[in-house]
């Protein structure tokens, strides 16, 4: 029933109401049934850039044995199409319209100088060439929100950041939200530089030309991903007795598109742009990542089950095919199409969820939160709004009713040629809801490329949609744009 490294025996962890079957070693204590968690959140990775959802291009042996031998989902999707919200989203367990996050944070040298940080919810942006006035983005996750972190303190975790943070700038970096250690997470969407020292050394910014807050220069040249890679696996080995939850947050796939050359040179062929080419040895550098992060487990012989995740922040970035090309799904990052909102989602333990190699139900990234508070047996969970479902029920083949829930996303902004949107998806049905121009309706089951709006055809199905939208964001008291 279980794989294990170790001479084992078999106990259940009761988790809830769920009994879940754990090898551990003979001389494991009780208190070692809780897991460890490593969760790899790449930025802008692309489902279907990985061999496991269908990609061909990129080389990624690493990830598809992750999925060989975990659980892979298929119809994961981002709790938003784009990163702070999601980010935002994951580590609270609530709706980004909840939090009123619903677009990328700027960070500190992105901001009028001399503007407040302080943002109201009854702030609006207004632009006379737009039909709406559209709520202010604000400029940081407020400490008063529980997190993973701090939920995780209260049964006895280690909790590390690493990577990208992107949820506020000093005063509301990882430290602030419950995270012991913090290494590189700041106010930056993306890095100055991959390679060391990770700077722009003749940028007119000071922060871009120091690098990347808590990843000083070690090794001129070395890559990002390499050294957050090793960051992770030091604290592993620091912390191996003891149960930690490393948050290991990639700036890569992210802009901007650097690569190690002889990487990329593999990739360079006939049909493929360099773009193209430096992506995909960027995707490499994730899954040479979690290659690393695997040979280091096994290496330590960790008896408490470790439990890894991967997943992407938002769908790939994919500008006519560049840097990647999302093609069956419609559309990339920032759109409210299904190539903008599906990520890959992969589950590994070598102890626990064995009899689940695939989940086809729509899941969320809003589900991590209570999954973990559900595998913990966190008792202060219970006092939060949350908005996401514990996975459990489906790892454990129990409780299915979770195949039967309703999505909803919400962008009330413009940005660039895209325009305010909220969408919601119930029973293979997706409503598009423009604030400017009319709504689409696909049937994901029948299209799940989306080419046929049926808002016309099907106006009943429209409308009730419409309905249970607008009722749901009611729910999450979201700020909506307001017509001039």
């Amino acid at each position: 029933m279980c794989k294990s490294l170790f001479s084992t025996k078999v106990f259940f962890l009761i988790v809830g109401s769920f009994l879940l079957p754990v090898c551990l070693a003979e001389e494991a204590k009780q208190e070692s049934l809780l897991p460890n968690f490593i969760v790899i959140m790449v930025d802008d990775l692309g489902t279907h850039d990985l061999g496991c959802y269908g990609g061909t291009y990129i080389q990624t042996p690493n990830i598809d044995h992750l999925a060989r031998e975990g659980v892979r989902a298929t119809r994961a999707y981002a709790a938003a199409s784009i990163c702070s919200p999601t980010r935002a989203a994951w580590i609270t367990g609530r709706h980004p319209a909840r939090l009123g996050i619903t677009d990328w944070i700027r960070a500190g040298f992105q901001r009028v100088e001399g503007s407040s940080i302080h943002v109201s919810r009854q702030d609006f942006d207004e632009n006379p060439n737009h039909k709406f006035r559209t709520p202010t983005n604000p400029f940081y996750l407020p400490l008063e929100e529980i997190t993973i972190a701090e939920i995780l303190k209260e049964r006895g975790y280690q909790t590390a950041h690493i990577g990208k943070w992107h949820l506020g700038d000093q005063a509301w970096y990882p430290e602030q939200q419950g995270y012991d250690i913090n290494i590189g997470g700041c106010d930056y969407g993306q890095p100055p530089s991959f390679f060391d020292p990770f700077n722009q050394p003749k940028s007119k910014n000071e922060q871009l030309r120091n690098g990347i807050p808590g990843i000083t220069a070690k090794r001129p040249g070395e890559f990002l991903t390499d050294r957050e890679t090793s960051e992770a696996i030091t604290l592993m080995r620091t912390w191996k007795n003891q149960p930690f939850y490393i948050q290991l947050n990639h700036y890569a796939v992210h802009t901007p598109t650097q690569a190690p050359e002889e990487l990329t040179k593999q990739y360079r062929r006939e049909g493929k742009t360099e773009m193209q080419a430096k992506y995909a040895a960027l995707v490499q550098t994730v899954d040479d990542s979690v290659g690393r992060i695997r040979a280091a487990l096994s290496e330590l012989a960790i008896a408490r089950p470790t439990i890894i995740v991967l997943t992407s922040d938002n769908g790939g970035l994919d500008q006519d095919g560049s840097p990647t090309d999302n093609a069956p799904l419609r559309d990339g990052k920032g759109s409210p199409y299904e190539g903008g909102l599906r990520v890959p989602f992969l589950l590994h333990c070598e102890q626990l969820f064995q009899d689940v190699s695939e989940l086809s139900q729509p899941m969320t990234s809003l589900d991590w939160f209570p999954t973990v508070c559900e595998l913990v047996a966190s008792t202060k969970s219970k006092e939060l709004e949350l908005d996401g479902l514990s996975l459990l029920p489906l790892l454990s083949n129990q409780d299915q009713s979770i195949a039967t829930r309703t999505l909803v996303w919400h962008f009330p902004h413009y940005r660039g040629a895209t325009f305010p949107y909220s969408v919601i998806q119930r029973d293979d049905w997706k409503l598009i809801h423009h604030y400017e121009t009319e709504p689409e309706l696909f049937h994901l089951k029948d299209d799940p490329y989306e080419q046929h709006n049926l808002a016309k055809a099907r106006p009943e199905i429209a409308q009730n949609l419409s309905k249970a939208l607008f009722d749901e964001l009611k729910r999450l008291k979201a700020s909506l744009p307001q017509k001039k």
